[in-house]
Parts: structure tokens; sequence; C-alpha cells
């Protein structure tokens, strides 16, 4: 699967085609799935621009995108920096009045496994985002199912981004989810190209990268997909 990630914490100062608005988010969504990806995940944003896990704001992203495309799994994050607070995050989550197909939830933060809990709770699937190999035995003790382990290497140097990975894949038990595993800034496309030799799962989109592997600004998230998909089909 190839799942595209189309804003994640960017600013429009970064990339001018980063998406923000729900009318944006959904013709992104549209493109993507034209050039062949399977799932989109996104950062809704209130009116000020900010991520936000108001239910009005997940709403807003997650029905305007399945009014374009109906049928595309849609997700979304939970990360800390959103909500700092876990029992706010766990609030919003069981507040939420249109639900996404999926959320990310990173193991390694304060109240994951709650938040994870209220997820399963309300029918969302989880996955669970792994930073570190010590972020899998956080894992493992959640109570709620999981329905993809995502492998994410933060760091920006290609040769400690490739044996993050490594570390992380060889920490995950026998008996697991699906595994998605994915890059960020420079390393972006090594690792893509890692999980491409593994057979995993994997993504791409502004929120890991603004450049195709030559190192050129791209022009958009779906020029990153069909870039991906021509590296290596899905």
């Amino acid at each position: 699967m190839l799942k595209a990630c189309l804003n994640g914490t960017r600013r429009r100062d970064e990339h001018p085609a980063v998406p923000l608005t729900p009318a944006e988010l959904a013709a992104d969504a549209v493109r993507c799935a034209a050039a062949g990806v399977a799932a989109v995940h996104v950062h809704p944003r209130d009116d000020t621009g900010a991520e936000s896990l108001h239910p009005a704001v997940i709403a807003a992203a997650v029905t305007a995108i399945r009014a374009s495309r109906p049928g595309l799994p849609v997700g979304v994050s939970t990360g800390a920096w959103i909500v700092p607070d876990p029992a706010e995050r766990v609030a919003a989550v069981r507040a939420w009045t249109v639900l996404p197909d999926f959320a990310s939830v990173n193991a390694h933060e304060p109240g994951a496994a709650q938040v994870a809990a209220a997820l399963h709770e309300r029918g969302v699937m989880v996955e669970a985002g792994l930073w570190t190999p010590s972020a899998v035995d956080a894992w493992r003790r959640w109570s709620a199912p999981t329905g993809r382990v995502l492998v994410e290497c933060m760091d920006e140097q290609v040769e400690t981004a490739l044996a993050d990975a490594a570390a992380i894949l060889a920490a995950l038990p026998d008996q697991r989810p699906p595994v998605l595993l994915h890059g960020e800034g420079p390393a972006t496309w090594p690792v893509y190209a890692e999980a491409v030799r593994r057979g995993l799962h994997t993504r791409i989109g502004l929120e890991d990268t603004l450049l195709l592997p030559d190192g050129t600004q791209a022009r958009d998230n779906a020029t990153l997909v069909t870039t991906a998909r021509t590296l290596a089909p899905h």
C-alpha cells in the first residue's frame, strides 16, 4: 500500500502547495488517488491554520475528502503536540462527530495507550507510530488492538534513519499487524526504497519531503506520488 501524507505540520511558507483547508485537502486527495495511492493521512487545521482535534475541524476535513473521493480511506494524526494534555486528547476523540477511517498514535507519547483505547472504542482503526525500538515495548503494553504499525524514521541522516528502521523492525514481534515504513527529510527517498525492498507499506507526501529524488522541489503531493509510483509501483 502507498499512502499520501498530505500536509503534516507544514506551513504554507514552506511550500505553496501545502493543503490546509478542507477543500484543499479534498482536492489533493483526489489528485493523489488518481495517481495511485490507497489512502491519505492528513493533519486538519482550524480557521487560524493551527492543527486541531476539535470535532468540527476533524469533521470538516474528513467529510470534504469523502465527498470528493468516496471510498478513499482517510486518516488523521493524534500527535501530542496538537493537544498536549492526554485527558484532553482522549476527550477530543470521544467527542468526534465524524470518524476518520484510521488515526495514528505515537507510542512514546504520554497517554498514548488511552488515546488508542478511545479510538478503538469509537471504531477507528489504530495506527501505532513507533519512532524508536523502546517505543515497541510501550506499544506492546496497549490493550487496544492495532490495525497497522508505522515504523517512522525521524532522523534526517540517511545512514541513521536506515539503521533505526532495521532496529525497530527487528524489535517487532513475529505476529504483528501490517507494517508501514517511512522516513523524513533527506532520508525520505532512501527509506522509501528500503520499504519497497522489504515489501512493506510506505507513504510519500509533503509532510515528509518537499523534494524529488533528484533534489529539485516537487510541484505538489501528486507529483511526489507519481514519482514514487514510477520508482517502485505498489
